[in-house]
């Protein structure tokens, strides 16, 4: 989309008025999408310098408070977002740009993004007790 966007304004000087927004849509949806699907596969970013010392139920219990944290501040951002979403939605704002979008389909991603990885959180934490993990994130060492 961005791309198109430069050749068309550069090139032919027919700017878009599309481009820009629809291209940040896609960034704030993707980026929250993701976040469940990431911890999934432990690619979160963590520091683990000093758990990895630990022995393993220490570094069990760590896993399991960081999840607990996790599941707890994502069910609170979606319990809020969710609020802020419903609130645009039945007031009908807009962003106010030429292409004038509904705010609340950007705005959605909070709620659905972080419920999800609310619900990935709390499937984590059923599923640390019977594995062998103990990291939430990836080796880079």
């Amino acid at each position: 989309m961005l791309t198109y966007e430069v050749v068309a304004r550069y090139f032919f000087i027919r700017p878009t008025i599309w481009a820009a927004e629809l291209s940040q849509l896609c960034l704030i949806w993707g980026c929250l999408l993701s976040m469940a699907y990431l911890l999934t596969l432990r690619r979160h970013i963590t520091v683990n310098a000093v758990t990895t010392l630990l022995p393993q139920p220490a570094q069990r219990f760590c896993a399991f408070i960081a999840l607990t944290v996790v599941v707890a501040f994502s069910s609170i951002v979606a319990f809020w977002g969710y609020d802020i979403f419903h609130d645009s939605f039945v007031r009908g704002r807009t962003t106010g740009s030429l292409l004038n979008l509904p705010v609340w389909i950007a705005e959605a991603s909070v709620p659905i993004g972080f419920g999800l990885l609310a619900v990935q959180g709390v499937v984590e934490l059923i599923g640390l007790r019977g594995s062998g993990t103990t990291s939430l994130g990836a080796t880079h060492e």
